[in-house]
Order: C-alpha cells, then sequence, then structure tokens
C-alpha cells in the first residue's frame, strides 16, 4: 500500500470515487488535501469539504483557495 491509499484510508475516501470526481465548476482533476480532509480544484482555485467520507461537491460549500 502506498502513501497515497494510507491518507485516502485514514480519511475513509475511497480511492475509486476519488479517481471519479471532478470539480463540478471545470470538471478538471481534483487532488486530496489528506491533512484538511478536502479535494482541492487547482483550476478553480477551490478546496471541497470531506465529511464523513463523503465529498461535498457544491461551490457555495467550497472554500476559496489563496
Amino acid at each position: 500500500m502506498t502513501a497515497g491509499e494510507d491518507n485516502l484510508k485514514d480519511a475513509s475516501l475511497d480511492r475509486k470515487l476519488l479517481e471519479l470526481l471532478v470539480c463540478p465548476l471545470t470538471k478538471g482533476p481534483l487532488r486530496w488535501d489528506a491533512q484538511n480532509r478536502e479535494l482541492i480544484s487547482k483550476s478553480a482555485k477551490l478546496a471541497y469539504p470531506v465529511r464523513d467520507g463523503i465529498p461535498i461537491m457544491l461551490p457555495s460549500e467550497a472554500r476559496p483557495l489563496d
């Protein structure tokens, strides 16, 4: 198991789910931030929260990135 898989397991986010999800605004890829438990969209400059293993993919719930 790789370090990335360990991080996904710790945060209760399924690896297959992460491969399928895209940013709802840009349709671009997302990067998992295990420390903050967020999915990062570099193109939209947003961080989508993951609560109880469920990605909240609403732009209104996302945190803007600096």
